[in-house]
C-alpha cells in the first residue's frame, strides 16, 4: 500500500500530535507543548498575539525574557509585552508612553472639571444659606430698613440664645 506525504501527515497529526502554539507556528518550528516556553502564553487560536510581540521584541528576546523569569511571573510579563507591542504598533514613536501621557491628560482635565463642579456646589450652598425663607417672603421684610448685600463669603459666628457649643451657628 502506497501512501503519499499528505495522507501520512494527516494521520500523524491525528494520532498523538497536537497543534503547535502560535509562536512555533509563526516561526515554523516543531512545537513540543511540554517543553515549549511559548505554548502556555501564545495559544494556537490567537496567532495575532505572538505576531505583534515578535514584530516588536523578536522571538529570541521574548524567549530570553521568559526563561529568566519564574514561572508564576511569566503570565504577567507576556501580558505586558503584548500591551507594549500593540501600543508600539499603534504609535511607533511613543508606544505605551503616549497612551499613558494621554490618560494623564484626561485625568488632569477631569480633575479640573471636578474642582469646578465642587466650587459650583459650594457656591450654590452658600447662595441657599444666604437667602433664608424669611428674607424671601415680602410680608416679613421691613421696608424701612435696607440691608447692604453681603458678600457670598461673608460669615460671622453668632451665638444662639443657649450657651452650648453646638448652638453656635454661622451666618
Amino acid at each position: 500500500m502506497v501512501m503519499n506525504k499528505e495522507s501520512s501527515r494527516k494521520q500523524g497529526a491525528g494520532v498523538g500530535a497536537s497543534t503547535p502554539c502560535a509562536a512555533c507556528k509563526l516561526l515554523r518550528r516543531r512545537c513540543v507543548q511540554e517543553d515549549c516556553v511559548f505554548a502556555p502564553y501564545f495559544p494556537a487560536d490567537d496567532p495575532h498575539k505572538f505576531a505583534c510581540v515578535h514584530r516588536v521584541f523578536g522571538a529570541s528576546n521574548v524567549n530570553k525574557m521568559l526563561q529568566e523569569l519564574e514561572e508564576h511571573q511569566r503570565g504577567d510579563a507576556v501580558s505586558s509585552m503584548v500591551y507594549e507591542a500593540n501600543a508600539r504598533i499603534r504609535d511607533p514613536i511613543y508606544g505605551c508612553v503616549g497612551a499613558i501621557s494621554s490618560l494623564q491628560q484626561q485625568i488632569d482635565v477631569l480633575q479640573t472639571q471636578l474642582a469646578l463642579a465642587q466650587a459650583e456646589v459650594i457656591h450654590m450652598r452658600m447662595r441657599c444659606c444666604y437667602s433664608s425663607p424669611q428674607d424671601a417672603s415680602p410680608s416679613s421684610r421691613d421696608t424701612s430698613q435696607t440691608q447692604q448685600p453681603r458678600s457670598l463669603f461673608y460669615m460671622d459666628m453668632v451665638e444662639q440664645p443657649h450657651s452650648h457649643m453646638e448652638d453656635y451657628s454661622w451666618h
